[in-house]
Formats: C-alpha cells, sequence, structure tokens
C-alpha cells in the first residue's frame, strides 16, 4: 500500500500518534540528560572536582554508541518493520530510563548510558513510519507538525525535570522518564497500522551511486553541522555548576536550571518560522552564514554576564539566531543533492552531528578542570566564527534557486 492510498482518517491518526508520542519522547531525554552533572553528584556522590569529566563521559557515551547503531537499526526497519523498531527502541529505551533511577554508582550509570545508545533509533523510525503513510501533498506539513511535537517538549522537558526534581527527587525523574516511553510503546503498538510492502525488484542495470562525501558543498555542511552540535554539548555537561555559581549557590539548583535551558528552547519556537522565511527571501546560504555569526556573538557575550538573569536573557536572545541553523544546512544539502540521494544524505548529517556530540562533552569536560567554566561558554561561541568565515570564503559564486530547482554539485 503506497502512501497515497492510505485512507485519509488513517494518516491523520498516524499523525496525532506520533506527534504525541515526540512530545513524550522530547520530554523524556530533556528532562533528565541537563541534569546529569548534578545527579553524579547529589546522587550518586561524586566528587565536584571529578564531576566535569565523568559528565563528559557519560554524556559522550550514548552518542558514540547511537551514531554506530543507529544506521543499522534505520537498516533493519528498511528491511523488516518500522513499527516493529520503533517498538523496540522504546521499550528499551524504556528500561535505560527506569535503570538511571536504579544505578548507584557514576559507573553504572556510565553502563545505563552506553545501553541508552544501544536503544536508539526512535525517531528515526517514527520518522519512518510517518512518511509510509502520508499523503505525497501532506508530507511536509506531516514532517513539520513532527518537528514542532519535538521542539515543544524540548520547552517543557527541562522545566518538568526542574519541577519534579525539586518536589520529588532526581530518581523520581527518571522513573517518569519510562514511564512516558512505556507510554509511546502502548500508543505505537495500539493505535499504528504499518502499511504492507511491496516486494522490490532489484535493477540490474542501475548506475552507481555517487559518493556523496566527495561532493565539496556535502563536506562543508557536513563540518558545519558536527562543529554546530560540538558547541551545543560543549558546555551542556558544565552548564549546571556554571549556573550554581552565577546564582552563587546550589540552592533549587536543578529548577533553576530547567528553566535557563527552556529559555533557548522557546526563542527556537519563535524564530524558527522567521528563519524560514528569511531562508526563502534571501537564499539559504546567506540565512545560515547569518545565524551562525549571530549565535557565534551572543554565545560569547554570555560568558560575560556574573549574575544570572543577564546570563538567562542572553541565552534566549543566542537562541533566536541558533534556530536558523539547522534548517538553512538542510535545506543547503536538500537542494545540492539528487531526490534518490536525501535518505544517504541526512544520515550523513546525522552521523556528523554524533561526531559533534561526543566531542563536545569530552571538550567542554576536560577545558573544566583546568579553566573557569566561563571559558567553556566563551568557548562554544567563538568556535563559530572561524567556521562562518570558512563557509562563506568558500561559497559559490552563485546561490542555487530558492524555489527547489536541484544546486551545481559544488
Amino acid at each position: 500500500m503506497d502512501a497515497p492510498s492510505v485512507k485519509d482518517s488513517q494518516w491523520k491518526v498516524t499523525l496525532v500518534v506520533l506527534s504525541l508520542s515526540s512530545v513524550l519522547m522530547s520530554l523524556s531525554y530533556t528532562m533528565l540528560i541537563p541534569f546529569l552533572p548534578m545527579y553524579l553528584i547529589n546522587e550518586l556522590g561524586v566528587d565536584q572536582s571529578r564531576a566535569n569529566l565523568w559528565s563528559g563521559i557519560v554524556f559522550s557515551a550514548s552518542f558514540l554508541i547511537s551514531g554506530i547503531m543507529a544506521p543499522i537499526w534505520g537498516a533493519m526497519a528498511d528491511k523488516r518493520s518500522r513499527k516493529l523498531m520503533a517498538l523496540r527502541a522504546a521499550v528499551l529505551l524504556a528500561v535505560s530510563y527506569t535503570l538511571g533511577g536504579l544505578v548507584q554508582n557514576e559507573w553504572q550509570l556510565l553502563a545505563m548510558r552506553c545501553f541508552q545508545g544501544f536503544a536508539s533509533g526512535l525517531w528515526p523510525a517514527c520518522l519512518a513510519i510517518m512518511a509510509s503513510f502520508a499523503p505525497r501533498d501532506r508530507l511536509g506539513f506531516c514532517m513539520g507538525t513532527m518537528q514542532g511535537a519535538m521542539t515543544a517538549g524540548g520547552v517543557l522537558g527541562p522545566f518538568f525535570g526542574g519541577v519534579l526534581a525539586e518536589m520529588f527527587s532526581m530518581r523520581t525523574t527518571f522513573f517518569v522518564g519510562g514511564a512516558a516511553l512505556i507510554v509511546i510503546s502502548l500508543l505505537i503498538l495500539a493505535l499504528i497500522r504499518e502499511p504492507a510492502r511491496k516486494e522490490q525488484k532489484k535493477d540490474a542495470g542501475k548506475t552507481q551511486k555517487r559518493n556523496l562525501l566527495k561532493v565539496p558543498v556535502v563536506q562543508r555542511m557536513l563540518l558545519c553541522a558536527g562543529i554546530v552540535q560540538l558547541t551545543i554539548l560543549v558546555q551542556q555537561p558544565v552548564l549546571p555548576l556554571y549556573i550554581g555559581e552565577l546564582q552563587g549557590s546550589m540552592d533549587k539548583l536543578v529548577l533553576v536550571t530547567g528553566l535557563v535551558f527552556s529559555v533557548v528552547g522557546i526563542s527556537g519556537v519563535i524564530a524558527s518560522p522567521i528563519w524560514g522565511i528569511l531562508g526563502q527571501k534571501w537564499g539559504y546560504r546567506p540565512a545560515l552564514y547569518s545565524a551562525l555569526f549571530g549565535t557565534a556573538v551572543f554565545g560569547m557575550i554570555q560568558a560575560i554576564p556574573d549574575t544570572l538573569i543577564p546570563f538567562g536573557i542572553w541565552r534566549f536572545i543566542g537562541g533566536l539566531t541558533f534556530a536558523g541553523i539547522f534548517p538553512a544546512i538542510n535545506a543547503v544539502l536538500t537542494m545540492s543533492t539528487d531526490p534518490e540521494d536525501r535518505g544517504r544524505i541526512f544520515g550523513l548529517s546525522y552521523a556528523a552531528q554524533q561526531v559533534g556530540s561526543v566531542a563536545g562533552p569530552l571538550i567542554g569536560g576536560g577545558m573544566a578542570m583546568i579553566l573557569p567554566l566561563w571559558t567553556v561558554v566563551f568557548f562554544s561561541g567563538f568556535i563559530l566564527l572561524p567556521l562562518v568565515i570558512f563557509l562563506f570564503v568558500c561559497r559559490p559564486k552563485q546561490e542555487e534557486s530558492t524555489a527547489g530547482e536541484p544546486a551545481k554539485w559544488q
């Protein structure tokens, strides 16, 4: 059954179920992960002098393993069942969150994060299911709705995580996250009906696929995606401790950290549609350069305040510019590759981001051991300056059409 032949009500039900699942998925992740440094200190008894390094290790482990496993799970979903892969990921993630609430030391937490990386693949599986159901003329609407649901969960997660930790304990937050993944599993199991597949015939005469990694524009965008992801993760493991420094105490630190993390999500929800309009009007590369430059400047400015409120304000402003980066990267990649290469190109983009996700926490944790925490915040903005200069110098002489014409391989 092809997507266009799916009954109207069926794709709508699928969209509602997967959008709700996306909210719960993002919420359960973001109400836990930003607080891992405090979990190490408050619940697992790790000395504060070693907490930054352990935060980096614990953050990176999951990203490393998920970067390896995600293409494998994706291939299995294409060959077997996307619904089955979504259920596999949801159930295993629920187990990992529950184990996170039971761990007693940093080594056990590291093992849990490794298992969590192995369990990855829920979001790609949900996107694949939605793509198989959505009518062709509604595909963009469906994907945009699911992405908005993920963003909404990312905004709500840190706030709910902080409230739960303040009212109960940080261990309770892990158990609630596990319960949210069980709800996702039940929703997918009960309400998603995967379309029957047509058996694919092998095309013996098909030409060899182009090596995308040899295309200059692809190389630049993958480099950009990896470095931008690194800047996010380089400060995330140390940010709770830095917020504690800014407010002058560790009082209600988990709740305050949740609010600070949510600020960037709120500004991103506000700014994303505006950046989409600017990309159509200016061209996606100029939009990307502008977003990168603004994020670099406001990222460095965030290191200047020595109190919490100005820091939060600059975080909000920085979120307004950051919101334009990844949509522009994705647009450039889409317009620079052939339609049959879209799956491969976004797989490569995900892999590049995972490399940044692994390197960022290790760099941030290492810097925090020998330098003041504000230098980590400053570095996360500063590193984008040489990147935007490099991209601008190497830009094509002519910007491709934003109307959707394929670009030259440049």
